[in-house]
């Protein structure tokens, strides 16, 4: 189900936290198109931090990469990496509103993103909003080979760690399904939404600078 906005309306970061806590989240039609439309859909897209799943290669990846993975160091680099096209996709939903809005989440500590850099090069990443013990994943971008789902890894990591319990990817894809990702219909999207909002977690309580040994330990302690 969607809604369009009126473009002329003010979206505060309060209006927007409200709508995300109702299970509602803003979309644009494309880059040059002003207004929102709030989405609720009637499956939702969700991670169960419980059963995520990582492919050994990919654990084995987090622990070795030579890429640095940063917590909240660059918001606009990744917000261009998440809306620059890409194969099978040459527009983009962010529109001038999402950047404007998610910033102004992101300096209230509200939005997060995390970001995987190969020296002065981010070449990939993620964002999304951290609201009690839930976690709304807007979207994420890789320009190389596994960056997109070391990012994932890592934001995983930390939401256990932090005492999360609702992954929103928002839909499912076959990236994602990979790693344990399930659809719930909306009332039972709702239902575990609303357990989530009934408890705090926090974000930082694995340490913006850990590892990858650090992380795997967290995923996967056996391995």
């Amino acid at each position: 189900m969607a809604s369009r906005d009126d473009p002329m309306f003010e979206i505060t970061p309060q209006v927007l936290l409200k709508a995300y806590s109702c299970g509602i989240f803003p979309m644009a039609e494309s880059a040059d198109d002003p207004a929102l439309y709030w989405i609720e859909p009637q499956q939702r897209g969700v991670l169960p931090l419980e059963d995520f799943h990582v492919p050994r290669r990919l654990l084995r990846t987090v622990r070795t990469t030579p890429w640095k993975v940063k917590i909240d160091n660059d918001y606009d680099r990744v917000i261009d990496g998440c809306a620059a096209p890409r194969a099978g996709r040459m527009s983009t939903w962010i529109n001038a509103r999402i950047r404007s809005l998610y910033r102004e989440l992101f300096d209230l500590g509200a939005c997060h993103t995390v970001e995987v850099w190969d020296g002065d090069h981010i070449v990939g990443g993620l964002y999304g909003v951290a609201l009690k013990s839930a976690f709304f994943g807007e979207s994420m971008f890789s320009t190389e080979r596994d960056a997109s789902k070391i990012a994932l890894v890592h934001l995983t990591a930390r939401l256990i760690r932090g005492g999360f319990t609702l992954l929103d990817t928002q839909f499912v894809t076959e990236h994602l399904r990979q790693f344990g990702t399930v659809e719930l219909d909306r009332s039972a999207f709702q239902a575990k939404l609303e357990k989530a909002l009934d408890k705090n977690a926090d974000f930082f309580d694995l340490p913006r600078e850990a590892t990858g040994d650090e992380v795997a330990a967290i995923i996967a302690p056996a391995h």
